[in-house]
């Protein structure tokens, strides 16, 4: 007899036992793949915002006024004030240059006229209607005229001196934002990293790395601004130092040609 024919001419109470099993395997079965399908779902909504964080970078942009306020104002507004005060003073300093430089040709020549002439007066008043530093020069040894020519020419050549001298005016100014103003960013820099460190120190154990990199990038806004306006006040300071130079190689030419038209009418 097989074990078919066994368990059926057992009766009812087998059958029984067979229903119970299998409905058991069943509701296991159903278990099985409930716990499976919350697995998969759960798994799928944690790597989601990974996913979608890859997939989208989030870029954060910075302003340039944000990095003004992060470097503070205790330093940046006086680097603002140095940079303001450079400007002004490089371009009111290129006009006046500029005017200094500009010559008249027929200057010399109608001074030269009237000396040999002996219209004092009239190269007098030609040198004041000029108004220029070479003008100055030559009126100041016009009226040096009868006495030793070395005494002409160092009156002259005091003029010339004070004459550049004021075209000069503000330059000490440049030097010192060209030397300083990076000093100061500097100065600001080393604060705002003392203060980076100290916030990493007082966060213990909830420090980390965006608490020190939060605190470097601030403290070096200062250092940026330094050296930016302290090379704006080092070209415009070695510019116009040129020009002062182009004009008084012109201040010296004249005061030779001055000097050669004295020396004329003794031939």
């Amino acid at each position: 007899m097989s074990i078919l024919n066994m368990i059926l001419a057992q009766g009812e109470p087998a059958t029984q036992v067979v229903q119970q099993a299998t409905d058991t395997l069943q509701q296991t079965v159903d278990t099985a793949m409930q716990v499976v399908t919350d697995s998969a779902a759960a798994i799928a909504a944690a790597t989601a915002p990974a996913v979608a964080e890859v997939a989208e970078p989030v870029v954060k942009e910075l302003s340039v006024w944000d990095l003004v306020m992060a470097g503070g104002w205790w330093f940046m507004i006086p680097l603002a004030l140095l940079a303001v005060v450079s400007i002004y003073i490089f371009f009111e300093r290129f006009f006046a240059i500029n005017f200094a430089n500009r010559q008249d040709r027929s200057f010399m020549e109608r001074i030269k006229e009237y000396i040999h002439r002996g219209e004092v007066d009239q190269a007098l008043k030609l040198c004041q209607d000029t108004n220029t530093p070479y003008s100055r020069m030559i009126e100041k040894g016009v009226t040096r005229i009868g006495r030793p020519m070395n005494d002409v020419l160092v009156a002259i050549e005091n003029v010339g001196n004070m004459e550049i001298a004021k075209l000069e005016k503000g330059f000490n100014w440049l030097a010192t934002t060209a030397a300083g103003a990076p000093m100061i960013g500097f100065l600001g820099t080393v604060v705002g990293m003392v203060n980076a460190f100290f916030q990493l120190a007082s966060a213990g154990n909830n420090s980390n790395v965006s608490i020190l990199a939060g605190g470097i990038y601030q403290a070096l806004v200062t250092t940026v601004a330094g050296l930016i306006v302290g090379i704006i006040a080092l070209f415009a300071y070695n510019y116009l130092t040129s020009r002062v130079n182009k004009v008084m190689n012109k201040l010296e030419g004249k005061t030779m040609e001055f000097m050669d038209l004295l020396n004329e009418p003794a031939k």
